[in-house]
């Protein structure tokens, strides 16, 4: 029997551990390290006084037939309506014999996918919609700037030699710098023009004026089976009754009960390789002790950048495009509060009539927040006391140890609930009821730096033929959680077969044809 050595329970550890316990248990002993207490990584969810908050937002939907089969495993899609349904007597697809999210917990809802951008005091769609809405609130001006300037870049294609080539290109100038430029600084803390164009093809599949074109009047025609989705157009998406990290609290569960073992609150700080280059062991730092553990195979989901600085005889070269690799963190502070002071002018009902949105991407220039969730929207079931209080997530990025994220608690607070005031999202700082901030370390792998040598260093990890890498961070690619679990059924695939090429494993999410479209079923 081989021993697997599982870094992270974020989605890729442990789908990868449940993989291969479900598959060929009888041939492979696994263990997971997680350096912290909490299951799923930056999808898992924390339970703040019964109300809960999902770090960064994570809607479940997948082109990938396989992904699906799995959450359904996991966590069955609702038969019956839940709490908000039914309170406003909501019609949301059902599936026969699937559980009632008011008696069960293990459970999947189905939620309708509103996310806006909040620009100069307006909400615009996003992805931007051709509505008359978007022309009112543009103003005739800027309506009549932006339809040239998109002409203009259909006319000139720029070579896309950074982020910005590639929004300009897809949208025009004058839409690019409205929607696109300031926000995206924002977040990665580096204008787009310094940012690697691979990004945007990964972040915006398909997305563009003409996507958008075709997706309105593709809803005016009769529907053909196979009809192409854009992963960004989606309308309606999958989430977890009590947030997503109840989805790898489940499976965590599941794989302890094939023998897997999970070790928690255990920091991998090691990683030793042989004269062969074949890693025999991980040190991992657990209640204040070090200890170290023997293994067959390494699949690791933890950032390349620590991995290769925990490893013994990494040659200069990939040392330093590892070490030179760049991540966004963030903090994120949940607000308790009666009520938000912005109008819900949709068609859409929700409970104490509050705006549908999911997520609220914020494009005001005069504040620092990057965007803030509404979690009553989430999932009925994420709020204590879903009809007198609105429970909302401020995101700030920032990067690790920079003055913002050393900023206390309390200071963080102050700032983050004077920006609400400031937005006019409630009147004053005496209507919050209560609140709680968290920090998210390497949230965000960035795209710039030392990011355009990376075929370099994953050539190096190639040649550790026992080593695999999976995930967002295991493989320094802003995956969402598909394709962050289709690394590790590429991986498991390979080990069981005994396959000795990775490049399926990397090649997961790079392929145009892979983002666009999907396989009738």
């Amino acid at each position: 029997m081989k021993k697997v050595l599982i870094i992270g329970a974020g989605p890729a550890g442990l789908t990868a551990a449940y993989e291969l316990l479900s598959k060929a248990k009888e041939d492979y002993e696994v263990v997971v390290f997680e350096e912290s207490s909490d299951m799923g990584g930056i999808s898992k969810t924390v339970n703040y006084k019964g109300n809960r908050m999902d770090m960064g937002g994570h809607r479940f939907f997948s082109k990938v037939p396989e992904v699906n089969d799995w959450w359904e495993s996991m966590l069955p899609m609702q038969g019956a309506p839940s709490w908000d349904d039914i309170r406003l007597e909501r019609q949301i697809p059902l599936a026969a014999g699937g559980p009632n999210p008011e008696k069960a917990d293990r459970v999947m809802l189905h939620r309708n996918r509103v996310s806006r951008i909040f620009f100069e005091s307006k909400f615009f769609d996003y992805p931007i919609q051709l509505k008359p809405e978007l022309f009112i609130n543009m103003g005739f001006v800027n309506t009549i700037q932006a339809i040239f300037s998109y002409l203009g870049s259909v006319i000139h294609k720029r070579e896309e030699k950074s982020l910005e080539d590639f929004y300009i290109n897809r949208f025009g100038k004058k839409l690019y710098s409205m929607f696109f430029e300031t926000y995206t600084e924002n977040l990665w803390g580096r204008h787009p023009s310094g940012i690697d164009p691979s990004w945007g093809a990964q972040r915006a599949k398909g997305l563009s004026v003409m996507a958008i074109v075709k997706d309105v009047f593709g809803k005016m025609l009769p529907k053909k089976k196979n009809r192409h989705v854009e992963t960004s157009l989606i309308e309606s998406f999958h989430y977890p009754k009590l947030g997503p990290g109840q989805l790898w609290d489940v499976t965590a569960s599941e794989i302890e009960k094939l023998g897997g073992t999970i070790l928690r609150n255990a920091k991998v700080i090691g990683i030793r390789k042989n004269e062969r280059q074949i890693i025999t062991s991980l040190q991992y730092e657990q209640e204040g002790r070090q200890e170290e553990m023997e293994g067959d195979i390494i699949i690791s989901s933890m950032p390349i950048k620590d991995l290769i600085a925990g490893m013994n005889d990494v040659p200069e070269e990939p040392a330093r495009i590892a070490k030179g690799l760049p991540y966004r963190d963030y903090r994120t502070l949940g607000v308790l509060i009666p009520k938000l002071n912005l109008k819900n002018k949709t068609k859409i009902k929700t409970v104490g009539n509050i705006v549908p949105d999911n997520w609220v991407y914020v494009h005001d220039r005069t504040v620092k927040m990057g965007r803030f969730q509404i979690y009553n929207n989430w999932s009925p079931y994420m709020i204590k006391d879903l009809e007198h209080t609105v429970w909302v997530g401020l995101e700030y990025f920032c990067n690790e140890g920079d003055e913002f994220w050393n900023l206390s608690d309390e200071k963080f607070t102050e700032l983050g609930i004077s920006e609400m005031v400031k937005m006019g999202l409630i009147d004053s700082k005496e209507q919050v009821m209560d609140s709680h901030a968290e920090r998210v370390k390497k949230a965000y792998p960035a795209y710039f730096d030392t990011y355009d040598e990376i075929d370099k260093l994953v050539a190096y990890l190639n040649t550790i033929d026992n080593l695999y890498c999976v995930g967002r961070n295991g493989q320094h690619r802003y995956n969402n959680i598909d394709h962050s679990m289709v690394t590790s059924f590429e991986t498991v695939k390979n080990i069981i077969s005994g396959e000795k090429d990775k490049s399926n494993i990397w090649n997961v999410n790079t392929e145009k044809e892979y983002h666009e479209q999907t396989k009738e079923r």
